[in-house]
């Protein structure tokens, strides 16, 4: 197991206003984090923060991908250097395949037949009658994520951010899914930082760190299941009155 992302102290403002403030969150390869927090807290603008997307201009701190400092690179660098996004909401793409989308995202010329092993993939994300389809267009909420998680496990990251990969998902799609990213993370040594409101990826995956985010700051760590007990019992609340925010990581 080794060290593959640190976010050290960041604070984030837009027009003069925190969204983030003294973050600190250390990743290992292997592993999974998993962040709660309401509506609001600045979930999101961390994932995209770190991603590097534009528009979140980082005041203070560090992001470190296996040692090396990438705060200041763009998304198509660190896409480069093994870090990879999938949205809580995927957008409509017209006039591109999922087939072809699926091939870039692999690395792949339109040309170029995909392996055996993502074509298995594909079909156990039960996308393989929709490959001559718009990417999300016309796709249910459902299919949506399942397209939006495949192409992220084709570009073979090495730290997975995922943005409610539990949201508007079936039971089946949501297991599937959940066993899916444990497996790419344990067989490729790879680390997710997951966020989820109801908890329920949980069930699928091995995560082992969990936090939660609180008007834009980081108020308790502690392991999943306690903290979303803890949560369900006493809100969102309790968690501004928990002592373990005094704990560090």
């Amino acid at each position: 197991m080794y060290n593959i992302l640190e976010i050290k102290n960041l604070s984030v403002e837009i027009n003069k206003k925190k969204i983030l403030r003294n973050i600190n969150i250390t990743m290992w390869g292997g592993q999974s984090y998993v962040m709660f927090g309401p509506n609001g807290s600045g979930k999101t603008s961390l994932l995209m923060t770190v991603m590097g997307m534009p528009g979140y201009p980082v005041k203070k701190g560090k992001i470190i991908l296996e040692n090396k400092d990438i705060t200041k690179k763009t998304v198509d660098e660190r896409a480069r250097l093994g870090m990879g996004i999938a949205f809580q909401l995927p957008q409509e793409i017209k006039g591109v395949k999922l087939i072809d989308m699926l091939k870039i995202s692999a690395g792949k010329k339109p040309n170029q037949e995909l392996s055996s092993d993502e074509k298995k993939l594909i079909k156990k994300f039960m996308l393989d009658e929709m490959l001559d389809r718009d990417v999300n267009l016309d796709f249910s909420g459902g299919e949506k994520k399942r397209a939006e998680v495949l192409q992220l496990l084709f570009m073979k990251p090495k730290v997975l951010l995922l943005d409610e990969p539990d949201s508007g998902v079936d039971l089946e799609s949501l297991k599937m899914i959940g066993e899916e990213i444990q497996r790419y993370i344990e067989k490729n040594n790879a680390s997710a930082l997951v966020i989820t409101h109801q908890g329920h990826i949980l069930e699928h995956m091995g995560v082992e760190k969990a936090c939660v985010l609180l008007k834009n700051t980081i108020y308790c760590y502690n392991e999943p299941q306690k903290i979303l007990e803890s949560i369900r019992k006493n809100g969102y609340k309790g968690c501004l009155r928990c002592m373990k925010r005094r704990i560090k990581e």
